[in-house]
């Protein structure tokens, strides 16, 4: 019992440290793509930028507001994709998204389980379905800007 006592702590640890100091939150100069997502019944809004470095996402800027979940999400989200390519992050997405809604995370192109590292520390919020919503906020924003890349 203790064990997932401490689990829960050093889960709860890292999504308040990332929604009291969330990552690449500086807007990128010129980016390639952009991707905004907005949640009207909470008034949560999160702004995507990314740019790319051959091939691979090498700048990431995530602004906006919202409650810690969302915010700490799209902060997660940012360090787990950069330095990826447009495959790795879509089957990061896909496992995420695999995450929230309690199914498995393997990846089916690749036959293998992906690695979501800190990203873990929101697996809790699947037991809340109207907080689903949030954790996936960022990643809805990620998503227009992937469709921007994969469309040039």
């Amino acid at each position: 019992m203790r064990e997932t006592e401490d689990l829960d702590e050093l889960y709860r640890d890292v999504v308040l440290d990332h929604y009291r100091s969330p990552r690449n939150s500086e807007p990128l100069e010129s980016p390639d793509a952009e991707g905004e997502a907005i949640n009207p019944f909470c008034g949560d809004e999160v702004r995507v930028q990314l740019s790319l470095v051959d091939g691979l996402i090498d700048g990431v800027s995530i602004t906006g507001v919202g409650c810690s979940i969302s915010q700490a999400s799209a902060s997660l989200m940012g360090e787990a994709v950069k330095g990826k390519n447009l495959p790795e992050t879509l089957a990061i997405v896909k496992a995420f998204r695999a995450l929230m809604q309690g199914r498995s995370r393997s990846d089916d192109d690749a036959g293998g389980e992906i690695d979501l590292g800190e990203l873990m520390a929101l697996e809790g919020v699947k037991r809340y379905p109207v907080r689903i919503k949030c954790s996936l906020l960022g990643w809805n924003a990620l998503e227009d800007a992937l469709k921007v890349i994969a469309a040039v």
